[in-house]
């Protein structure tokens, strides 16, 4: 473990301390512009601190390491998914909300970075990293499935499909999406999206009774959907 990583990390009342907001403003701000022009990689302790002029130490203190310092850029970046209030039928939502989706994926190359860093690059055993990681995950996840969940669990809705399991909804919907642009197979364009959600749909009224919720992985798990 780096020496510097013993520093005593940022207390409450360090955080209304204005000299610390600022360096943490300053460390931020560098950290944004490093991760948005170089990537990942591009994020080290070195670059940050020379870039904004703070010590390392003082890095510490607000972070305690890397990762801590890349989870709160990337939380700090995190593009919120808008999408235009739809009146019409489930499937017109559907549509528009996927497609919103898939728009912001394709054209906000930090989302896709962010969601792969999660999965790979996020990996360590320290519990300070694990609690920033778990914050971040938790934004992500609550960013995604917020819209997912005003739809699929309004009264009309439930009564058309029965009671859909959100979480796994979205794997059904958004995974291709997901999949297609990290693997850069294609890209999912809105015919695309038309036809997922028709997919799903199919399925959901060919299904008859709903999947039940203990036969689904929950995805705020750790680890879940993992090899067995």
């Amino acid at each position: 473990m780096n020496d510097w990583s013993a520093d005593r990390p940022a207390t409450d009342d360090d955080q209304l301390d204005p000299r610390l907001l600022r360096s943490r403003k300053r460390l931020l701000d560098a950290a944004t512009h490093l991760l948005s022009t170089g990537g990942v990689e591009a994020v080290t302790v070195e670059a940050v601190t020379r870039m904004s002029k703070v010590a390392r130490a003082t890095l510490y203190r607000h972070f305690g390491g890397t990762a801590q310092l890349l989870a709160a850029t990337f939380e700090r970046l995190l593009p919120r998914v808008e999408v235009s209030a739809t009146s019409g039928s489930v499937r017109d939502q559907l549509i528009a909300l996927l497609t919103a989706q898939a728009d912001l994926i394709d054209q906000a190359p930090l989302n896709l970075t962010t969601l792969a860093w999660l999965s790979i690059g996020s990996v360590g055993g320290d519990p300070a990293d694990s609690a920033a990681i778990t914050s971040l995950r938790s934004r992500v996840i609550e960013e995604y499935r917020q819209p997912f969940d005003r739809i699929l669990t309004h009264p009309d809705v439930r009564a058309q499909l029965g009671n859909v399991d959100t979480t796994f909804a979205i794997v059904q919907l958004l995974g291709p999406v997901v999949f297609a642009r990290l693997t850069g197979l294609c890209t999912v364009d809105h015919d695309g999206c038309v036809q997922l959600v028709d997919d799903f749909l199919a399925a959901r009224k060919q299904g008859g009774e709903p999947i039940p919720a203990e036969s689904i992985h929950d995805l705020n798990r750790p680890g879940a959907g993992g090899s067995r």
